[in-house]
């Protein structure tokens, strides 16, 4: 039970840092940086925060991709008359779920 809420939350944590808001999160915590301790503020602190930027943007690309990616699919699927509409909501579930549900097909495929 535990091990199911700890991915529930990395998978929310993965989805925030996709957000918008998290450029504001870092953009406070710079200004935070600046005003309580600029001194700590070198070339390590300044190449910590473009890291942090850059993770912040790639995660947005990604983000935006696999949501283009799976609106596409979902209008395939809807399309498709035999297709299963369950597997639609597949991107809702967790993971470790998906992984099961698709090791369960394989075998089951003939």
């Amino acid at each position: 039970m535990a091990k199911h809420q700890i991915g529930e939350l990395l998978t929310a944590i993965g989805t925030a840092t996709s957000r918008p808001s998290a450029f504001l999160v870092l953009g406070g915590f710079t200004a935070c940086w600046v005003i309580f301790e600029p001194e700590s503020l070198d070339w390590h602190g300044i190449a910590t925060l473009v890291t942090w930027a850059m993770t912040l943007l790639i995660q947005r690309a990604e983000h935006r991709d696999t949501q283009a990616l799976q609106a596409k699919l979902d209008e395939l699927i809807r399309a498709s008359e035999t297709a299963r509409d369950s597997i639609a909501k597949i991107d809702e579930k967790e993971p470790e779920e998906i992984e099961s549900l698709r090791t369960h097909e394989a075998r089951a495929a003939p």
